[in-house]
């Protein structure tokens, strides 16, 4: 018997973790992290993270260990049933998206295509 998410997208508990450790390096609680998808990068789509103030009509927001990601509804259609992740290795420390959706991605990480 599987589980539903109760939202579109899951945020691990290591991505809350550093976001909390980045917002507490800040010193500003008013952050969140927004993760949204831009059209370029080698495999046609694109995910990028930044941190902002804002939440705009919209967004859909999910809250975990005291922070809060953000998606804006163009991005949310190609992240829904996703996992916002952060991996730290060999090849560096990142925000990264576990997409079921990408049919391709590349070597990167950072690009996909649907």
């Amino acid at each position: 018997m599987s589980v539903e998410s109760a939202y579109p997208v899951e945020f691990s508990d290591a991505a809350a973790r550093k976001v909390k450790a980045l917002i507490e390096e800040e010193e500003n609680p008013n952050l969140k992290l927004r993760v949204f998808v831009t059209g370029g990068g080698c495999s046609g789509f694109q995910y990028g993270f930044t941190f902002d103030e804002k939440v705009n009509d919209g967004d859909t927001t999910i809250d975990k260990d005291s922070v809060t990601l953000v998606v804006d509804p163009m991005s949310l259609q190609y992240l829904v049933g996703g996992i916002v992740d952060y991996s730290e290795g060999l090849d560096g420390s990142r925000f990264l998206v576990n997409n079921p959706n990408a049919t391709t991605t590349c070597g990167c990480g950072s690009s996909f295509s649907i």
